[in-house]
């Protein structure tokens, strides 16, 4: 019939697209991007700190290029680290992020896990971050070595904030943080970190893997200064100019990452409002490493007096 030429080259053209997006979602997986944002919350007298917020990992032995990118991180001379978790993607991970890590862990830090540090990816299908976040959980894989991760990461000094409290001077400046264990796996416990942020310190951070409404609008009412989360991966698959279709949460996805405001309509000087800084991370599910307008991301934020 005559149609059947034209449904052919139709076909055949939707096929070759597809692989041509495929094709450039696994380029740009690859493309690993350091952001730089400016954040006003010192006190005013105080000097810059340079704060390197990681996230989302998600490392397996054999990328190389991953590791040495990770690695470079350090000649940035960054005066605190905050790690928000999902660093793990494979049984035998924990020494080749210990490794690309490598001068970072003499740098003062902080840390939390996210979903992907205790259980072993699957395989999935990557458009599954364009549905709303159905409140499953995949608790079903083997656990990673996550004890022998953190066991490296508290012997480097970093403060281990899963559902806790710490304290660092870092360049004349005391900041006080607070941290949950993961939201996406529902192990946050916000009665153990409830109440009044330490009014004595200098600077009030807030921690968490999975940005959920629940854990940002606790530590806003409490007084944190910021709030630092990954988890999202940006929406991984984003439309052009990066707009996310979704977090993975119940985040909305306009603030899917980067520097925002908590609650989303605040502003600085509110009482109850933090700053919201969201990582896209810097990777992937390994088997289905796809990102398509939304380069893998570790931000360099610069801690600034207020005006």
């Amino acid at each position: 019939m005559p149609f059947l030429p034209a449904v052919r080259r139709t076909l055949a053209l939707g096929a070759l697209a597809g692989a041509g997006v495929a094709t450039y979602a696994a380029w740009e997986a690859r493309q690993y991007t350091l952001r730089h944002v400016t954040v006003p919350l010192l006190p005013p007298g105080h000097e810059p700190l340079k704060v390197l917020h990681l996230s989302d990992i998600h490392m397996a032995p054999d990328q190389r290029a991953k590791q040495e990118w990770l690695r470079g991180l350090a000649d940035l001379e960054p005066d605190l680290v905050i790690d928000t978790g999902d660093n793990l993607a494979h049984m035998r991970a924990v020494p080749v992020v210990v490794d690309a890590l490598g001068g970072l862990l003499d740098v003062p830090g902080a840390y939390v896990l996210g979903s992907n540090d205790y259980y072993a990816p699957g395989m999935r299908n990557p458009l599954r971050y364009l549905l709303p976040d159905d409140g499953k959980r995949n608790t079903s894989t083997p656990q990673l070595p996550w004890p022998d991760l953190k066991d490296s990461l508290d012997s480097a000094g970093w403060l281990d904030l899963t559902n806790g409290f710490g304290t660092l001077t870092v360049g004349g400046t005391r900041i006080a943080f607070a941290g949950v264990d993961d939201p996406h796996l529902k192990y946050d416990d916000l009665e153990r970190v409830a109440g009044p942020a330490d009014p004595e310190a200098d600077v009030r951070l807030a921690v968490a893997h999975a940005p959920y409404l629940r854990v940002l609008d606790r530590f806003a009412a409490d007084g944190y200064d910021a709030i630092i989360a990954g988890h999202t991966h940006g929406g991984q698959v984003c439309l052009p100019g990066g707009r996310a279709l979704t977090t993975n949460c119940d985040l909305e996805p306009a603030r899917a990452r980067g520097l925002h405001r908590h609650p989303a309509d605040s502003s600085p000087g509110d009482d109850g409002s933090s700053w919201l800084h969201v990582s896209a991370g810097l990777g992937t599910n390994p088997y289905v490493r796809f990102r398509v307008a939304c380069r893998p991301e570790a931000t360099l934020l610069t801690l600034v007096p207020t005006a």
